[in-house]
């Protein structure tokens, strides 16, 4: 699984549009479409605004990503 792939299972575990995803982390809605698209990777600062937003370790955020 891809960091991408990664982000769009957490954001649909949620239901929540990538609109909603990008205003609760501070980045534009392309930004998450990049990124779920593995056209971009988030900087490490946005992927601790994930893990944050998630309520996940890094360890989780991880462990499937190859």
């Amino acid at each position: 699984m891809s960091i991408g792939q990664k982000i769009k299972e957490l954001r649909l575990d949620r239901n929540m549009s990538q609109m909603q995803l990008g205003k609760a982390i501070g980045v534009s809605q392309k930004a998450i479409d990049y990124w779920e698209r593995d056209i971009n990777e988030p900087k490490a600062s946005y992927i601790i605004a994930l893990v944050r937003f998630f309520g996940i370790t890094f360890d989780d955020f991880f462990a499937e990503v190859n």
